[in-house]
């Protein structure tokens, strides 16, 4: 070969070893795994999960702190105060019964609109109030899940057996919670599958309406921290993803001076509920929300039954910095006269009504929410208030 045709040679392979050294980084340099989606995890209940329901930020942190970060929190709601950063979404919607929601078909909007792959549901204890029969709350429960499947085939539910209750109002209601969840076990093990499993969690044993509550109902900061104690390990069993054995008895959770009681103790004060009947009110649509000083005030009708209602109102911080504490006028110039309130101070002079934010639910985020309800006498109000919200 002469000396010019292989200088041309080399010439030309030269050339080639680029393209080959990218050929072959192609070939031998496997794709980046996408990065896996977190589950996304809804707490679906009444007041003792949404108002504010402050079991669900000290859940969400000791996630975060033992390394549980592929966790999204999701609902409809916003986060309604707890003082500490948390996800904050849920579907704790207060004065709810379990049977309204099935029967008013209220979960498919909720679910379509958020996605879980797994539900935290305490549900049952306004239905329970209401003096509704456990075989008619658990048929709600059925319908409930098979809205969950239908929306996710793959819906993993962690069903709670309630706290116990102890109105001063409602002196049966604490057998009544014992009734219902004696009832839990059965109807999971009967819809558990193995695409969808149902696990019982027991918020019920060892929870003390006395020290564990702050009116009976509702927990306090202990209580907030038993119902995430209970929750945790069955949901990192599904992050993990491995499907925990139902139990009724949760292992792991040292409370030594808890001794389980089928009458709860403790003198708390009343807490409402709702007997609305057949579809809502024509006036039962949110109210125009007027803006005053940083936040708005929304009203909403939940129920009614003759010569009485339940109204609740949101209160949204709809500014760019924190509030402290908020306050709610509105006036009922029907003879409307309320009986009880909750999740804040309330009085009524003649027809004006003004609510200021209880201690644990004045502080809100930009974005954040509370909501306080009550019961009156007398018919809806039509056309309803326009409550005005200001800072205090």
């Amino acid at each position: 070969m002469s000396r010019n045709r292989l200088r041309a040679a080399l010439t030309a392979v030269a050339a080639l070893l680029p393209a080959l050294a990218i050929g072959l980084a192609l070939v031998s340099t496997p794709p980046a795994a996408a990065a896996a989606a977190p589950v996304r995890v809804m707490p679906l209940g009444d007041s003792i999960t949404g108002s504010p329901g402050c079991w669900r930020a000290v859940l969400w942190n000791r996630l975060q702190s033992t390394g549980h970060t592929d966790v999204d929190f999701v609902g409809t709601l916003g986060p309604q105060g707890c003082g500490v950063t948390y996800d904050g979404d849920n579907e704790g919607h207060g004065g709810y019964l379990a049977t309204n929601i099935a029967n008013q078909n209220l979960l498919p909007g909720w679910l379509a609109a958020t996605h879980p792959d797994v539900v935290l549901m305490h549900l049952g204890t306004n239905d329970v109030w209401s003096n509704i029969a456990p075989a008619t709350i658990l048929a709600a429960y059925s319908k409930l899940v098979d809205q969950m499947r239908a929306a996710n085939p793959a819906t993993t539910v962690l069903v709670a057996k309630i706290i116990p209750m102890n109105p001063a109002s409602c002196p049966e209601c604490g057998q009544r919670t014992v009734a219902l969840n004696a009832a839990i076990d059965g109807w999971a093990a009967g819809r558990t599958t193995t695409a969808s499993p149902i696990v019982v969690v027991d918020q019920w044993t060892g929870f003390s309406t006395a020290t564990d509550t702050y009116d009976g109902v509702h927990p306090n900061a202990a209580g907030d921290q038993k119902m995430s104690d209970r929750w945790y390990p069955a949901l990192t069993a599904v992050l993990r993803r491995t499907t925990p054995t139902p139990t009724s008895t949760p292992t792991g959770l040292p409370y030594p001076t808890d001794s389980p009681s089928p009458t709860p103790t403790g003198s708390p004060t009343p807490t409402p509920t709702w007997t609305p009947t057949g579809p809502p009110h024509p006036t039962d649509s949110p109210s125009p929300t007027p803006t005053v000083g940083g936040c708005t005030a929304t009203w909403r009708t939940a129920g009614q039954w003759p010569g009485g209602f339940q109204a609740e109102v949101t209160v949204r911080n709809n500014g760019t910095v924190s509030i402290p504490f908020w306050v709610v006028r509105f006036a009922l110039t029907g003879g409307q006269r309320i009986t009880q309130a909750w999740s804040a101070q309330v009085a009524q002079g003649g027809t004006a009504v003004t609510a200021r934010s209880a201690a644990w639910n004045g502080a809100l985020a930009p974005g954040a929410q509370a909501t306080f309800g009550f019961l009156a006498d007398g018919a809806v109000p039509d056309p309803v208030p326009l409550p005005a919200c200001t800072l205090g």
